[in-house]
């Protein structure tokens, strides 16, 4: 009888072991859709800039800054009227060369030598706040300027939708850029961007930065 209570059990715990795996495997699985698709489609949204130092001493930060202004000045010209992230991309790819001689132009004229590269592709990226909208970690299509041995810190801001402007003091993203975002996202991948207060939306925030940071989320192939 014993036996039999005992054999019972077992299996009853069995059982119980492999319902509590199928749920977290159907959690795990669920979470990682959700992860990779809100990703997806923020990454989707987006084109942005990113220029990195020669180092980090005060000299090549100023340079750096110096750099990032010229070539704002310019995008702003080229991408006044774009209205999709794809147009953003054809128009800084048929511009790349300018990019990079307006670079070249302000680091000759502030009496350096560095040589600059300039590429467009799809480059990981950590948690970026801009402003009143954050970004979550994962790999988004930029426009990449390296000036020198580009091992300073960086700087980033978003060519499409334009949230690049050069004093970010306000903490304030305009409304039209806002829009144009919104119109790329669902509500709740928009709540998201703009760090709405709400918990869930946090640990969402959260969720997707655990799967990139691990590796889990890559780049586009």
């Amino acid at each position: 009888m014993k036996t039999l209570l005992s054999i019972i059990c077992s299996k009853k715990v069995k059982n119980s072991l492999i319902l509590l795996f199928l749920l977290f495997l159907y959690v795990a699985i669920s979470a990682f859709s959700y992860a990779s698709t809100v990703s997806s489609d923020i990454e989707k949204s987006v084109f942005r800039l990113h220029v990195l130092a020669n180092s980090n001493s005060e000299e090549d930060q100023a340079l750096k800054y110096e750099v990032r202004d010229a070539l704002i000045e310019y995008m702003n010209t080229l991408c006044k009227e774009v209205k999709s992230k794809e147009e953003a991309m054809q128009i800084a790819s048929s511009h790349q060369e300018d990019f990079k001689q307006i670079a070249q132009s302000v680091i000759a004229n502030k009496g350096y030598t560095y040589p600059v590269s300039v590429e467009i592709g799809n480059f990981s990226f950590p948690t970026k706040n801009y402003g009143d909208v954050s970004l979550p970690a994962g790999f988004y299509d930029a426009l990449r300027v390296k000036i020198g041995e580009a091992q300073g810190q960086n700087w980033w801001c978003v060519m499409f939708p334009p949230l690049c402007f050069v004093n970010v003091s306000s903490g304030i993203v305009p409304e039209e850029s806002k829009e144009l975002m919104k119109q790329e996202l669902n509500d709740e991948e928009y709540s998201i961007v703009t760090k709405e207060e709400n918990s869930e939306i946090q640990f969402k925030i959260g969720l997707i930065e655990w799967f990139v940071n691990h590796n889990l989320l890559t780049a586009k192939k």
